[in-house]
């Protein structure tokens, strides 16, 4: 058993390898939180030693934030591309929309990492998290209407970045295993928070 795996190991290649630690911890954190996932658990679900896993991360911490860093970007790609393709601010609005909820609809674990608070009490992490919420309200703020001073249109971007993770967060509440597919599912979160959005932002005006 101890040589099969032993085998199993040696034919990763180096970024293989990583790779599959990424992923492992990826469920592990998204399953448990961070505080109670360990380098040990990683290790074992990944069928390694720990010695192994520290040749690749030198800590938990370096590995969650490498993992929150990734998501970011994947996530920020996604939001802007579709905006880009959008013909009209109210398609853009739920186009970037259905692009978040895509990515929360098919890549649950990601977010459930994400939306994690077991680790609030910890600066650098939270601080890890803002970042995610700050590229999204980036790419948000040049589609607010032009008219409002720059503190208002960031104070908006912000605003539409909460609603969208606070119906995430309801959404992974509630889904069931019988939901429809991930286009459905993400296009009908981005119709429902798209109208309400778009009625509160065609509202706005300079104060």
């Amino acid at each position: 058993m101890a040589a099969n795996l032993e085998v199993a190991v040696r034919r990763l290649t180096a970024e293989q390898r990583r790779q599959q630690l990424v992923a492992v911890a990826l469920e592990l954190f998204a399953q448990r939180g961070y505080r109670s996932t360990t380098m040990d658990d990683i290790a074992e679900a990944a069928g390694v030693t720990k010695p192994l896993v520290y040749q690749h991360f030198s800590s938990k911490r370096a590995l969650y934030l490498e993992l929150v860093n990734s998501i970011a970007q994947e996530l920020l790609v996604a939001v802007r591309s579709a905006v880009m393709q959008a013909e009209g601010p109210r398609q853009q609005v739920e186009m970037g929309f259905a692009a978040y909820f895509r990515l929360v609809v098919s890549r649950e674990a990601e977010f459930r990492l994400l939306y994690g608070r077991d680790h609030a009490d910890d600066k650098e992490l939270g601080r890890a998290l803002r970042t995610v919420e700050d590229a999204i309200a980036q790419a948000i703020e040049p589609l607010i209407a032009a008219g409002l001073d720059d503190d208002h249109r960031r104070l908006l971007a912000y605003a539409v970045v909460g609603m969208a993770e606070g119906a995430s967060r309801r959404f992974m509440e509630q889904r069931t295993a019988d939901g429809g597919s991930v286009e459905e599912e993400a296009h009908r979160l981005a119709r429902r928070v798209a109208n309400l959005a778009w009625a509160g932002l065609r509202s706005v005006h300079a104060d």
